[in-house]
Formats: C-alpha cells, structure tokens, sequence
C-alpha cells in the first residue's frame, strides 16, 4: 500500500487542525518551546527548543538545544526531546506524538522523528539554510520514508525568528566571537 502524502498546514493560510488535547492552540505549546530556547540562549546555545507531546496531549519531553554544552553534535533540541520521550515511555517508536520546535528541523532531525514514527510536527521559524521539511527538501514526503507525518508550520514564526536574530546580532559583536561557530 502505497502511502498517502504529509497533509501540510501554514498559519495565516490554511484551516489549522485541531490543537493537541487539553491544549487551547498550537501557540500555547510553542510558548514552552519559545521558552526552551531562551533557556538554551542563556547558556550560548543556538536558541532552538522542542516540546514533544503524546498523542493524548500529555508533555513527554522538553528541551533545548545542546550540542556545545554536551559536545555532541547530535543534541539538536528535537533529537534529545524524541530520546527524553522514548526513555519515558520505554518504547524507540512514539506513534501519534507531536514535535512542536522552534525551528524547521534539519535533515538529521528528520531522519529522527521518521524511526520514531511522530505524527504531527509543528514548527515556528523556516530555515532556509538547513531545514529538511520544506525550505530545502520535501521532508516526511521523500520517496524512500516509510513513513509520514503531517506538518503545521509558522506557528510563532515571528518570535522565533526575532529570538534567532538576536541571538546572532548578540554573538557577532562579541569581541570574541569566534568566525563558524
């Protein structure tokens, strides 16, 4: 059986779907991750967070990123939310959860949340540099994934976007700000 493509949803142009059980909108569950990724500003991490949900609504995980901290270039917000979430429920694969991050994922994030099956991802800002769902690449609709999942986006894009901004204007005029990192 041949699957069926991600259904995609943009705030401002599209019938949203319903916001995840026991939650009043899609913004409120970005503002935990907006305020992830404040938290990982604070500590000189790029300012990306995650939240991820069960399919019930119920919070599972939620992170920043962490790479520089951990001196794992793996810690990307999204992947230690899918580990923090499969280590809470003893179980690799997280079918019908919800990944809402701060940022559009990047490649290796979307090889993450396609083995552990998530269900629905919402995300703020695009990253027309990296990201892997829609700026640079189809995303959960790839030809050879073996699953799909749908996708909301621009939720809080504003915020996230000025947060990101911030961060980096902040970071270049430090004087010792280091070129490539």
């Amino acid at each position: 059986m041949a699957l069926q493509p991600a259904r995609r949803f943009v705030v401002g142009r599209d019938m949203l779907p319903d916001p995840p059980l026991g939650w009043e909108s899609f913004e409120a569950v970005m503002g935990l991750a907006l305020d992830e990724a404040r938290s990982a500003a604070a500590l000189g991490e790029t300012p990306v967070g995650a939240i991820l949900l069960s399919g019930a609504g119920e919070v599972l995980a939620q992170t920043g990123n962490a790479p520089i901290s951990r001196a794992d270039p793996t810690a990307h917000a999204e992947i230690l939310a899918l580990r923090q979430a499969a280590a809470r429920v003893g179980n690799y694969r997280l079918p019908g959860s919800i990944l809402v991050v701060t940022l559009e994922p990047c490649l290796m994030c979307l090889g993450a949340m396609i083995h552990a099956r998530v269900g629905l991802l919402v995300y703020g800002a695009p990253d027309p540099r990296t990201g892997a769902v829609d700026s640079r690449l189809p995303g959960p609709d790839l030809p050879f994934f073996n699953h799909r999942f749908d996708v909301v986006s621009g939720v809080c894009a504003e915020a996230s976007t000025t947060l990101l901004r911030q961060f980096f204007r902040d970071r270049r005029s430090r004087p010792d700000a280091v070129p490539g990192k």
